[in-house]
């Protein structure tokens, strides 16, 4: 079985630009053209390759397909740019990466990448836990991830591991005081988004009771922010907080209690040489994180 070029093209174009209708409009064919082309290649395939939704969105097969496309994008426009040195072809590099990892130790990948001067990126903030089903569709050829599985034809890494402290105002944590410990059943709480279970984890070791209110702040620097303003209590991530504790602005709720998150990169295992400068950009960016 050949999946024909111009039905990968399709599917990428449909992905894209969210219909059948743009899909043609950036293809400059028909939209019955488009639909054509995704029928014959779900026939060949025996398997539907995109559920017809708005936006359309891939199936597991339409997944695999998608990085297919990708990958051949990425190393048709390399080689095109090796075969005409000299004339300036910009490559689209797409990459996963959680905000935390964005606010702290990430951004000496994008000076690394500013020096390269061919390229353009395309940065997904998504959270560690769920970055992974980027690279299963192709969306990005690159993650920041705590999973340490491999995604179907990708490389993993580990990178070192990101720590969290469970942080509040001392005021905070004078008024939900009790004994040696806090109310943590009780004592309002700020979360990054749906997403971050950081503060889950914490309240799940002190037996996970009690409904606190809760503030969603989704922004790293805004979520500090709030911790400092005395909102609620929230785990902060280490790199992210200067001269806080030393000052005495938070202070731990816990002698050792801390959250660490290890992070991997995971990249398409392809012989790319961007895949490889970026994922060496990555691992040395990432020296600063704890080591086991």
């Amino acid at each position: 079985m050949d999946v024909r070029p111009e039905q990968l093209a399709a599917l990428v174009a449909i992905v894209d630009n969210g219909t059948f209708d743009a899909a043609a409009r950036h293809l400059s064919v028909t939209p019955s053209a488009i639909s054509q082309r995704i029928r014959a290649l779900e026939s060949q395939l025996g398997q539907v390759v995109l559920v017809r939704s708005t936006p359309p969105r891939t199936t597991e097969a339409g997944g695999v397909l998608l990085r297919l496309a990708r990958q051949q994008q990425l190393l048709e426009r390399e080689a095109l740019a090796e075969l005409t040195a000299g004339e300036a072809r910009r490559l689209d590099l797409a990459i996963a990466v959680n905000a935390d990892s964005l606010a702290t130790w990430f951004p000496p990948v994008l000076d690394a990448v500013a020096a390269w001067g061919e390229v353009t990126v395309r940065l997904h903030v998504e959270d560690q836990d769920h970055s992974t089903g980027l690279l299963r569709t192709g969306t990005v050829l690159g993650a920041v991830t705590s999973d340490p599985v491999a995604v179907q034809g990708c490389a993993v890494e580990r990178l070192g591991t990101m720590r969290y402290l469970p942080l509040a105002t001392p005021e905070l944590a004078e008024r939900w005081r009790r004994g040696r410990g806090v109310d943590w059943g009780r004592m309002p709480v700020v979360r990054f988004n749906a997403k971050d279970d950081l503060q889950h984890r914490v309240l799940a070791r002190h037996g996970g009771a009690g409904d606190p209110p809760t503030h969603v702040i989704p922004s790293p620097h805004g979520f500090l922010a709030a911790v400092r303003a005395g909102l609620g209590w929230g785990a902060v991530p280490e790199g992210l907080l200067g001269a806080d504790l030393d000052r005495g602005r938070l202070v731990p709720l816990g002698t050792d209690e801390t959250v660490d998150v290890p992070l991997y990169w995971q990249c398409w295992r392809l012989r790319s040489p961007h895949v490889e400068r970026i994922g060496a950009a990555v691992r040395d960016a990432a020296a600063v994180l704890r080591r086991e």
